[in-house]
């Protein structure tokens, strides 16, 4: 294809290699898509997988291998300036976004007791206000062939002892929920997506032969399951799929 001739999407969380984000990134690219993505090094420093180096630019060339025009940026999406200026360095490196897949996150293990005011807020700074303003940005800014435009969030179920990740995650999907019927009128479909216990990298091996028995299919969910879902939620065939909280794991009770 030619430059330009391929719709662009921007994803944002993708700074692992592991990571559900970096999938999607190259899914997106394999089906024909020009990809601008997101990372925070300093978010996967302070986790117990770190931060590694290198990724994104990695992840650039194996989607630019794939034939997509890429574009990474690194944001802090817990300043609130940061999503509108997102939208404007992506399309001055690549044009309109035509789809927006929230795969980012703060989450920090604590419960109703220990969990601290700068944590909690911190979890609904990135996971709901920034969603927030990232549908915002792209609702005042899509201007994309009616029934075309795609937004899809991830989300969680977590709960006790997950608590500002879990009640952060319940204000992403009402957020996305709410913007299938306020973005309508643009023709942009909106789901939210649960992956369910997916690896990519956070697991303790105890973690994992649990997790692994939840499921009728005794496994695991991988990063490229999430991704062929998200690919098919931004394909045209995907477009009658709109308003959707969407349970892709395995069969989890």
């Amino acid at each position: 294809m030619s430059e330009g001739s391929r719709p662009l999407a921007l994803v944002t969380g993708a700074g692992r290699s592991a990571g559900i984000a970096a999938s999607v990134v190259l899914d997106l690219a394999r089906s024909g898509w020009d990809v601008a993505f997101t990372y925070w090094t300093p978010y996967d420093a302070r986790m117990v997988w770190g931060a590694e180096p290198g990724a994104p630019a990695e992840l650039e060339r194996a989607a630019g291998s794939l034939g997509a025009r890429t574009f990474a940026v690194e944001a802090d999406l817990s300043d609130p300036d940061v999503p509108a200026q997102l939208f404007e360095k992506v399309e001055r490196a690549l044009g309109d976004v035509t789809a927006l897949v929230l795969c980012h996150c703060e989450s920090v293990d604590s419960g109703l007791l220990d969990t601290t005011v700068e944590s909690f807020d911190r979890h609904f700074a990135v996971n709901a206000r920034a969603t927030w303003l990232l549908i915002r940005a792209y609702g005042l800014r899509f201007r994309g062939p009616h029934g075309s435009g795609r937004i899809v969030s991830l989300t969680s179920d977590h709960t006790a002892g997950n608590l500002p990740y879990g009640a952060s995650k319940g204000a992403m999907d009402r957020i996305t929920l709410a913007a299938a019927r306020e973005l309508a009128q643009l023709g942009v479909t909106c789901n939210a997506v649960n992956p369910g216990p997916t690896d990519t990298g956070w697991m303790t091996a105890e973690q994992k032969t649990d997790m692994a028995g939840w499921t009728p299919l005794g496994r695991l969910g991988t990063p490229q399951d999430c991704a062929n879902l998200v690919t098919f939620l931004c394909s045209a065939e995907g477009g009658w799929i709109n308003g959707q909280l969407l349970h892709s794991n395995g069969g989890l009770g």
